[in-house]
């Protein structure tokens, strides 16, 4: 029989403040929570990392609540509040692989896409640097992991489609699920018998160059630290390993986006392209980096959730 996810309601546990990012200690969100990893999470020999929950906007709302160095990977589910359409989405949100943004692009995107009939999940994972064993792919076992036990979950439901989002170093770790195949991780329990490939990806402002001058040095840096030499970056640049078999992928990007560029998505879409991959690219002229669903009123990025929503409502159809 195959074994049911971890399914807690989350504590309200307090966290320690931390120098490496401005904001107070706050309590774990509310919501139903899955434990990725219930039997202890693999390769964590050599951690002795402090696992911190920082609310960054101290007279919100709206709340940012960032997670830095995350120990306990989980994801937090966020059902369809409008009529289901049939897709579990995973939402895998940025950070620059130092922290998981978990408000901006994780509950609020969420919670749009939930009001339109996505069954959600919010992805909080683990750091390349802070010594897992798995080093650069920690991260993308966990969306792995996830993705797999949102699958056994969903097991009962006729012509479920899964879909996965990631943000800025979310997506890059979403661009290596799609183009990295033959990544493992030692097996857990039945759900690791299941896909971990989705039926379709976005990647929003997505870092993807490991290398020259597009690329994004923050995210660049943890990989090192990670022990990734400088020699292997490229093999880590998603566009270099699309193949055929990679899934149908939406890029968004803005054109002055001044911290990861649109480079980045261009590079990526090109890949796609000459692979024949089922894809689509759509770049706006203002928006800058990291806009989520705030402060895009009045400005050409507003489109990008209904973009979304309508690419993924007709790619389920393929």
């Amino acid at each position: 029989m195959a074994c049911k996810p971890l399914i807690v309601a989350t504590l309200m546990a307090l966290t320690f403040d931390t120098a490496e990012a401005a904001g107070v200690p706050t309590a774990e969100p509310g919501g139903e929570t899955v434990v990725l990893w219930p039997a202890g999470v693999p390769g964590a020999g050599h951690v002795q990392v402090t696992q911190v929950l920082t609310e960054r906007a101290t007279d919100g709302p709206p709340r940012d609540r960032i997670a830095e160095h995350v120990t306990r990977p989980l994801m937090t589910l966020v059902h369809a509040k409008g009529k289901p359409n049939g897709i579990t989405l995973l939402i895998v949100p940025g950070g620059g692989y130092v922290r998981v943004v978990i408000d901006k692009e994780g509950f609020e995107t969420a919670d749009w896409f939930a009001q339109r009939g996505f069954e959600c999940a919010v992805l909080r994972y683990r750091m390349p640097a802070d010594g897992w064993a798995a080093g650069a792919d920690a991260p993308v076992h966990d969306a792995m992991r996830a993705l797999r036990l949102l699958r056994q979950q969903r097991a009962a439901t006729a012509n479920a489609r899964f879909g996965v989002m990631g943000f800025s170093a979310g997506g890059h770790l979403t661009a290596r699920l799609i183009t990295e195949p033959g990544l493992a991780y030692p097996r857990q329990d039945a759900a690791d018998e299941l896909s971990a490939r989705p039926d379709f990806a976005v990647l929003v402002y997505p870092v993807i160059l490991t290398e020259g001058a597009a690329a994004h040095p923050g995210s660049v840096k943890q990989l090192l630290a990670a022990g990734v030499p400088a020699a292997n970056l490229k093999l880590l640049s998603p566009q270099s390993n699309v193949s055929a078999q990679t899934p149908p992928t939406l890029l968004v990007h803005a054109a002055d986006d001044a911290s990861v560029p649109v480079e980045n998505s261009l590079a990526m879409y090109s890949a796609l392209r000459a692979a024949g991959v089922r894809s689509e690219l759509h770049v706006f002229d203002r928006g800058g980096h990291g806009f989520g669903l705030r402060g895009i009123q009045g400005i050409d990025a507003a489109t990008w959730p209904q973009l979304v929503e309508n690419w993924a409502l007709a790619n389920a159809k393929q």
